[in-house]
């Protein structure tokens, strides 16, 4: 047997010794004022362990926790381990054509992506890194610490190489160096092909070389143009360059041992291709050590010392009655006004009141904070009832809890103001939030929020709104009880009019009635009247005919005017239209008289002449009749 950590027994096992002879070898606190003998006499028999008994378990205890700290173990042979890689080099095109952003986000982004998803992806395996554009560089060799291979990788961009350009050549010449000649060589090409068609070279190079190359095509065939980082794109000739996907590229995978790839967005082109490089590759031995095989033995001392503690801490006097602690708690509860539910299994229905708040059974919660803040005049239950309460919606009942519950510590009667006033405001009336406002307040004055001063200034402004509604309401109200008023005392006057005129016509009938009696009477007291008296009263009706004739004839002579002056105005306005026309058809005439007469007096070359007389003294085309130059017609062109 053997130990892997013998620096245990070496310098704890010392200091354990020391520590526990002193315990050991230190006498009782009672023997210092009593003799032996009168211990012995006083000393009731008992079968518990002594104190020395105890400690001497507790330092067995601590041996052989040592021990098994130490690491016992039996030597069970040698095995040996090798360690195998796949050396991979990573060959990354930095060009300028990697700027392109026919994929997400661009080449070169993707591209790097692609490589650091393979280091992940191939914990186990030596992988380096190229950069390459018209030269290459060694970024990384090979190397089993993927953490600084994906540092390096992630700070390169086109502006690591400053000559531009796709040199695949010089590419597979930096590959062939970085790695020893005499292994076989695997090389993932991360590029877009570049422009060159025919790779002969390359390939005759590789194989010479025994180089395997994997291609990871990156980019579309139907290409995207060059954008720089100062936003232009890179022209040639003064057009703008459009870089495409070489596909030639994939006769430099095939022809050398290696597979072609179009890369895509997801990393399922990586794990392919790693699976092909597994495939083809022979994984070379790296390193091989043999390892001493071990069978642990640590935990037979260890249960040892568990089962020792066990017996040294739980060993009892019989003098100890184990019945006084029962019958003790059970006197006390029997003399407390509280029953045994609020006691004992206070901790069983608040857990589940909680969980059932977690699992947003908030009734249920509500049910159970309740009856046992009832039960045990409990304030946080009070308060997490009323939480319960708010989440169900039941404000008012809430807001009973809320002011049930009262706390001596300020922070906790912050927040109880806090969703005090939360609930008022989640009642929404006029009232409700102004009691809001004074509960926000009181829990500011104890403690500072942040969420409650936010709230504050909310309800102050849904206040002022609801205010300002029923300001708005009130002013409609009284609006429309004007133009009550208003139509009322309209119709009042109207009906007053009404029984006026109806009051008006019964006395005109009346007097009327009255006159014809008054007439009568007179006929009859004056049965024989007078010449003279019949001569006026002839005259008088001869007047008022006379007058109401003189009226009925004026009367129409007015209608006889009227008429005549519209039939006057109709038929100046028909003679104006009449003139009008006439003189149109004049102005037409001679015109056209005056036309005729030139065509009768003017030859044709005489007309001509005119004609280009005329157009030679205006200055404006509009009265060029034609065209002295005239050209010849396109058949082709529009008419417009």
């Amino acid at each position: 047997m053997s130990f892997l950590h013998p620096e245990f027994l070496y310098y704890m096992l010392p200091l354990i010794f020391i520590l526990f002879g002193l315990l050991l070898t230190q006498k009782e606190a009672h023997a210092t004022f009593f003799s032996s003998e009168v211990m012995q006499k006083l000393r009731v028999s008992s079968n518990t362990l002594t104190l020395k008994a105890r400690n001497a378990l507790f330092f067995l205890i601590a041996v052989l926790m040592t021990i098994a700290l130490a690491g016992p173990v039996i030597k069970d042979g040698k095995i040996e381990v090798t360690a195998k890689s796949a050396d991979i080099m990573i060959a990354l095109d930095i060009s300028d054509s990697m700027l392109a952003e026919d994929v997400y986000p661009n080449r070169l982004k993707l591209a790097k992506q692609k490589a650091l998803q393979l280091l992940q992806l191939a914990p186990n395996e030596r992988i380096g890194v190229i950069a390459f554009a018209k030269n290459s560089y060694l970024v990384s060799p090979l190397s089993f610490d993927h953490e600084a291979v994906a540092f390096l990788l992630k700070k390169l961009d086109t502006n690591s190489i400053t000559e531009q350009g796709t040199d695949f050549m010089s590419m597979l010449q930096v590959v062939d160096k970085s790695i020893k000649k005499d292994s076989k060589k695997y090389l993932l090409l991360l590029t877009d092909g570049g422009d060159k068609k025919d790779f002969s070279q390359e390939i005759a190079f590789a194989k010479e070389k025994g180089i395997a190359v994997f291609v990871l095509g990156i980019g579309t065939p139907q290409g995207a143009p060059i954008k720089l980082e100062n936003g232009e794109f890179i022209k040639q000739n003064g057009k703008i360059i459009v870089s495409k996907l070489n596909e030639k590229i994939a006769d430099l995978a095939t022809k050398t041992g290696g597979v072609y790839i179009q890369g895509v967005n997801s990393d399922a082109d990586v794990k392919a291709m790693l699976r092909e490089i597994e495939r083809h590759s022979k994984k070379k031995e790296l390193k091989s050590e043999q390892i001493e095989k071990y069978i642990p033995l640590f935990y037979y001392p260890l249960g040892l010392a568990l089962l020792l503690l066990l017996i040294a801490t739980s060993s009892m006097s019989k003098r100890v009655k184990v019945e006084v602690p029962g019958l003790f708690i059970i006197g006390m509860l029997l003399g407390s006004s509280v029953p045994s539910y609020a006691g004992l299994l206070d901790f069983i229905h608040l857990d589940e009141a909680k969980k059932a708040y977690e699992q947003k059974n908030y009734e249920k919660s509500a049910k159970i904070y309740d009856e046992y803040a009832k039960h045990a005049n409990h304030n946080e239950s009070y308060y997490n009832a009323g939480n319960a309460l708010y989440k169900v919606g039941k404000y008012k009942e809430a807001i009973k809890n809320y002011e049930k519950a009262t706390f001596n510590d300020k922070v906790s009667r912050a927040k109880n103001f806090a969703n005090m006033g939360n609930a008022y405001a989640k009642i929404g009336d006029e009232a409700s939030l102004k009691k809001a406002i004074e509960s926000y307040e009181e829990s500011l004055k104890l403690h500072e929020d942040k969420e409650t001063r936010e709230n504050l200034e909310a309800v102050k402004k849904a206040l002022k709104k609801k205010e300002q509604k029923k300001q708005q309401q009130n002013k409609k109200q009284n609006k429309k009880k004007n133009k009550d008023q208003k139509k009322d005392q309209k119709n009042q006057k109207y009906q007053q009019n009404k029984k006026d005129q109806k009051e008006n016509k019964k006395d005109s009938k009346g007097k009327k009635g009255s006159d014809k009696k008054d007439q009568k009477k007179e006929q009859r007291k004056s049965q024989k009247p007078s010449e003279e008296e019949k001569k006026q009263q002839e005259e008088n009706a001869k007047k008022k005919q006379n007058e109401q004739q003189k009226q009925q004839a004026g009367k129409k002579k007015e209608k006889e005017h009227k008429k005549q002056e519209n039939k006057m105005n109709k038929q100046g306005k028909k003679q104006k239209e009449k003139k009008k026309n006439e003189q149109k058809k004049k102005a037409a005439a001679s015109q056209s008289a005056k036309g005729m007469k030139i065509k009768n007096r003017m030859s044709d070359a005489e007309e001509a002449k005119w004609l280009k007389s005329l157009n030679n003294r205006q200055s404006t085309y509009l009265y060029r009749l034609n065209q002295s130059n005239m050209k010849k017609e396109n058949s082709n062109e529009k008419p417009w």
